[in-house]
C-alpha cells in the first residue's frame, strides 16, 4: 500500500547526495518506493519528483505535465517513471525559463535547461526505455535529474537577480 512521504526541504543533507543506481528495478522495496513517489507527487500537485526528495537515496524520478497554478501553459502527459535514467541533449540549445521545487517552496527562479533531450531509462516493468522530450517535459526531467547528482535548480541560476518570491511570480508571470 503507497504511502504518503515527507518532502525534504533546501538544507537537508539527502538533498546534496548522489543518488545510487538500483540493481533490481523488479525488487519489492523498489516497487513500494515507487508507488510512494507517485502517491507524493500525486498529493503534491507536483510535476516532478526524485527519490532523494522524499530521502531515499535511489536514482529514481517521475516526471509528468499538466497546467498548474505555476504552469497554466504546461502539456497534459501522463506520469513517467524513470530508474537509473541518463539523458544526451540534441543540440546545445538552452532556454531560460521559470522554475519552482517541491522542496524550495515558493521561490521560482529562470534557469536555463536543453530544449530538447533524449532520455534512456529503465521503465518500472524492468524494460530498458528510450524516449525523446522537448519542452516543458524536457525542463522538467532535467530538474528531476538533478536531484539524483545532489543538485538543486537553485545551483543552475545564472544571475540571483533571477530568483523572486512565488507571490510576486503570480502577479507578474503566471496570467493565463
Amino acid at each position: 500500500m503507497a504511502k504518503l512521504r515527507q518532502i525534504a526541504q533546501l538544507g537537508a543533507a539527502i538533498l546534496r547526495q548522489q543518488a545510487r543506481e538500483i540493481s533490481d528495478p523488479a525488487a519489492t522495496n523498489v516497487q513500494e518506493l515507487i508507488a510512494d513517489l507517485q502517491a507524493t507527487l500525486t498529493d503534491s500537485n507536483g510535476v516532478g519528483l526524485a527519490a532523494p526528495q522524499i530521502y531515499e537515496p535511489w536514482r529514481i524520478v517521475i516526471v509528468t505535465s499538466r497546467p498548474t497554478p505555476r504552469y497554466p501553459h504546461a502539456p497534459t502527459m501522463l506520469p513517467i517513471i524513470m530508474i537509473n535514467p541518463t539523458f544526451q541533449p540534441f543540440s546545445t540549445t538552452q532556454e531560460k525559463d521559470w522554475e519552482g521545487c517541491l522542496s524550495i517552496p515558493g521561490i521560482p527562479a529562470l534557469v536555463p535547461r536543453y530544449t530538447e533531450i533524449e532520455v534512456s531509462y529503465i521503465g518500472s516493468d524492468g524494460n530498458s526505455m528510450q524516449q525523446r522530450l522537448k519542452g516543458f517535459p524536457a525542463r522538467v526531467f532535467q530538474h528531476e535529474y538533478n536531484h539524483l547528482d545532489g543538485l538543486v535548480y537553485l545551483d543552475r541560476v545564472e544571475n540571483n537577480r533571477d530568483i523572486i518570491s512565488e507571490k510576486e511570480y503570480l502577479k507578474q508571470f503566471a496570467k493565463a
